[in-house]
């Protein structure tokens, strides 16, 4: 047995699980800088203030940070079940609903399984699956940015342990339909985990949208994300939830972080969830901003995927970066993917009316969404 020393000796330094030295980096939306005006669309976040009700909820919360949040958000849990029309016990929340998946795929994943998942999609996946252990594996999008379902559950084998579905796809933008899912769902086997991530259900005008928590009862093996930070506006204060039958969902919260959705975020959420009405009808604002800004840029000569998020997509490809430096120039801050594509987020319509004018000279060239 080797002695204090001469383990000293046969090791210069810690190191790290060789899976999380190779985790690509997550790139935030760029921040404007201080001292210049920016229209920020390249975080997806709404352009309106916080909801008044949301505003007087974290100012009386503020007197009592001095104590720990609810553990179990119980008063949040137990508002979101009913508007959901599920029991409370179902309901999951976190820090966030990248956290919560973070928590679903800890609950389910070994080593050596694989997460199967569209690409390109949410940039946070290729990230909290090898965290969790797993294997990624990237079926890329069709041709026009939407989930090759069919190609998906093709990659599924005896190692899949879960199977990620964004509903609209962050960052092309379609939205999958009921039908798809629920034909999808028949399809993947039982022991397989699907996740659908709405995270952007609120925003969708389609035929047949995606209703996750309808789909629970006839189907065990799903789990349903959402977050506070779109519709809602509370970016910032990072709440979000899943849905799922009794049994997954005791164990995915077992697998979550103790006091993890803090006295601020829980009484925030709590006062937006009230505020429907409002939010309903800046939700509507944001489609109907959305609408112009896609309509002015097919004017332009653009071919764009269907926009069912609060966001456009430029299929850009090697022209991304340039295409992000020119907006940033003239004002505006947009999302690039290097050698892909642009995402913009609907924001203000001046700051959309600017981003409009940078788009005009940028129609040619324009490269297929369909890239691993």
């Amino acid at each position: 047995m080797r002695d204090h020393g001469d383990m000293a000796r046969t090791r210069s330094s810690v190191t790290l699980r060789p899976e999380i030295a190779a985790l690509p980096a997550y790139v935030p939306g760029a921040r404007a800088s201080r001292g210049r005006q920016m229209y920020k669309l390249s975080s997806n976040e709404l352009p309106f203030p916080v909801l008044p009700a949301v505003g007087a909820a974290l100012s009386d919360a503020g007197v009592e940070l001095n104590r720990y949040p609810d553990m179990y958000a119980t008063e949040l849990t137990e508002a979101l079940g009913t508007h959901l029309g599920v029991p409370a016990e179902k309901v999951i929340v976190g820090n966030g609903s990248v956290a919560v998946l973070a928590h679903i795929l800890e609950a389910v994943c070994e080593p050596g399984d694989q997460v199967v998942m569209a690409w390109r999609s949410f940039e946070a996946y290729p990230i909290a699956v090898p965290v969790a252990g797993a294997e990624p594996v990237m079926v890329p999008v069709d041709g026009a940015g939407r989930h090759d379902l069919t190609a998906m559950a093709a990659a599924i084998t005896d190692r899949t342990r879960v199977v990620l579905l964004c509903s609209p796809n962050n960052p092309t933008g379609p939205a999958l339909t009921q039908s798809e899912v629920r034909q999808f769902l028949e399809t993947v086997p039982d022991d397989v985990l699907v996740v659908l991530d709405e995270a952007y259900i609120d925003f969708v005008r389609q035929d047949d949208p995606t209703d996750g928590v309808a789909l629970l009862d006839d189907h065990k093996h799903l789990v349903v994300l959402r977050t506070f930070s779109k519709a809602y506006g509370l970016a910032g204060l990072r709440v979000g939830y899943a849905v799922a039958r009794r049994r997954l969902a005791t164990g995915i919260r077992s697998a979550s972080t103790p006091f993890g959705v803090n006295a601020m975020a829980q009484a925030g959420a709590l006062a937006a969830l009230a505020s429907s009405d409002l939010v309903r009808d800046r939700v509507e604002q944001v489609v109907a901003e959305r609408d112009r800004v896609t309509a002015a840029l097919a004017e332009q000569g653009w071919s764009l995927p269907d926009a069912q998020g609060n966001f456009v997509w430029l299929p850009l490809g090697r022209r991304a970066a340039a295409f992000a430096e020119a907006a940033r120039e003239s004002g505006v801050l947009v999302r690039p993917f290097d050698g892909e594509g642009v995402r913009v987020s609907v924001g203000e319509p001046d700051g959309n009316d600017l981003f409009l004018e940078v788009a005009t000279d940028w129609t040619t060239d324009q490269a297929p969404l369909a890239q691993a």
